[in-house]
């Protein structure tokens, strides 16, 4: 081992005993394949996400969206020199991009998803890795006081998050060449790279310390911090801070980039400042014909958490006071339903009709724009004639019992923008199986980026999308 090699290996030991412009492709990959056999597994995926609340990238999908059939998403990405295969989640809510390390114990070093091989990233290993000093800029900007371990000078610069889930991860910071897909044509791509900053973990505990159990590599997260990898490409002149999906229920798949979208055109609201996730304020909201009286201080304009739009959560979680209401106007719609509740948490019916035809429409209206939510997308399918209520209640904590938290229940079949540069959001309705078209900054090249279903052989319900989104910090801040 050269000398490289046993200061890392060294560095390891230690912190575990004692502490835009161009357009590019990440293909995404379902983790999980199949019907699942329990709801309950979907609210148990949510409460997870919750407790980790994130020129044009062109991301390869799989997935219909639909909540009858539940998995997290990944993607294969390539770190370092010559460049090594790391199979990561992709995760809208959390803001860190890390990957298990060399000289990890705890770490899990093989999955039970088909064709996924788990491999270690060794810096010393690597032409172009180097590690992240605590003196460092980037290090800076990155530790939280009181929140992350002390950083000293001369010594490396520490990570450490804690998840929701009941998950840990901590190790140190270093940087290293990503590769990525760039869209250099319709619909064509060829390699590039770009140096980022990343967490190399060095410990793992609680639910990310398991081998087998759809096990992978580590964790890439999207938001809107100066630290993340969108921010870090954004800065070297590489993607803009603008992100895009839609995903398709019909076929499966969908469309997902990173850049500014000239086709479709879309009308769009502004974003919350200061806020972690993506949030806006709703003004009304509307079952059918009749806007629900509600209190003011729960649309957000107040001391409310507003409304969040997250691919990365299956369902759509609404305050105690509009979930009431709109279950109540849904359900007296068809007054002659057998209403089953199935493992305490759904409640289900069976109904041989066209929901559409049936139950009403439900509509959130923002300043500028409203999201239609159509009974095909609320009532989701469970076996046979059997459908399920999608809608449920936000959790009772003091944190976040006035969030509306809307997921791919409610964006499905959209196309939705998040502008973290212009803070703005949109969307419209779209065949999420066409094309939609970017621009290059650079040479002001529009270039068409199609859909994608990776898992197109596998079957139709094979779960939902994750949106995709780069951030780093030092501490996991959650609803």
């Amino acid at each position: 081992m050269d000398m490289k090699g046993l200061i890392f290996v060294g560095m390891v030991l230690w912190e575990a005993c004692c502490m835009a412009n161009a357009n590019f492709v990440f293909p995404v990959e379902r983790k999980f394949k199949g019907p699942v056999t329990s709801l309950s597994a979907i609210k148990d995926h949510d409460a997870a996400r919750h407790g980790r609340l994130l020129s044009a990238v062109d991301i390869n999908l799989a997935g219909t969206g639909l909540p009858n059939s539940v998995g997290l998403y990944f993607t294969k990405i390539k770190l370092g020199t010559p460049a090594n295969d790391y199979w990561v989640q992709v995760d809208t809510g959390s803001d860190l991009l890390w990957v298990t390390c060399s000289g990890c114990a705890s770490c899990a070093t093989r999955s039970s998803i088909k064709g996924v091989e788990l491999s270690l990233y060794d810096p010393a290993a690597s032409n172009t890795s180097s590690i992240v000093a605590c003196d460092e800029e980037f290090c800076n900007a990155t530790l939280i006081p009181g929140r992350a371990p002390p950083c000293q000078v001369s010594k490396f610069c520490p990570y450490n998050i804690q998840y929701g889930d009941g998950g840990t991860t901590n190790g140190m910071y270093v940087r290293d060449l990503l590769t990525y897909n760039l869209v250099d044509s319709d619909l064509n791509t060829s390699f590039a790279n770009s140096t980022v900053y990343f967490g190399c973990g060095v410990n793992q505990a609680g639910t990310l310390d398991s081998n087998g159990d759809g096990s992978l590599s580590g964790i890439m997260g999207f938001g809107q911090a100066s630290t993340s990898v969108l921010s870090q490409l954004a800065a070297a002149g590489k993607a803009r801070k603008i992100v895009s999906h839609c995903l398709d229920t019909v076929r499966g798949g969908g469309i997902f980039a990173i850049g500014e979208v000239v086709e479709p055109k879309l009308n769009t609201t502004k974003l919350r400042t200061g806020m972690v996730h993506y949030n806006i304020i709703l003004k009304d909201l509307e079952v059918g014909d009749e806007t629900l009286a509600l209190p003011i201080d729960i649309f957000g304009s107040g001391n409310g958490r507003g409304t969040v739009i997250d691919s990365g959560t299956t369902l759509a979680y609404l305050p105690s006071a509009a979930y009431e209401q709109i279950m109540k106007k849904i359900l007296d719609s068809q007054p002659d339903l057998n209403l089953i509740t199935i493992e305490q948490q759904f409640t289900c019916f069976i109904y041989e009709g066209n929901v559409d035809e049936g139950f009403p429409v439900v509509k959130f209206v923002f300043e500028g724009i409203s999201l239609e939510v159509y009974p095909h997308d609320y009532l989701f399918p469970f076996r046979d004639d059997m459908r399920c209520v999608g809608w449920q209640r936000s959790a009772q904590s003091k944190s976040s019992r006035d969030t509306f938290l809307l997921g791919d229940l409610v964006l499905s079949n959209k196309l939705v923008m998040y502008d973290a540069e212009n803070m703005e959001i949109g969307w419209t309705e779209y065949n999420c199986s066409s094309s939609i078209k970017v621009k290059d900054e650079t040479t002001g090249a529009v270039y068409t980026v199609g859909a994608h279903n990776l898992s197109s052989a596998s079957s139709i319900l094979i779960g939902r999308i994750l949106a995709f989104s780069l951030i780093i910090l030092a501490f996991l801040t959650t609803f």
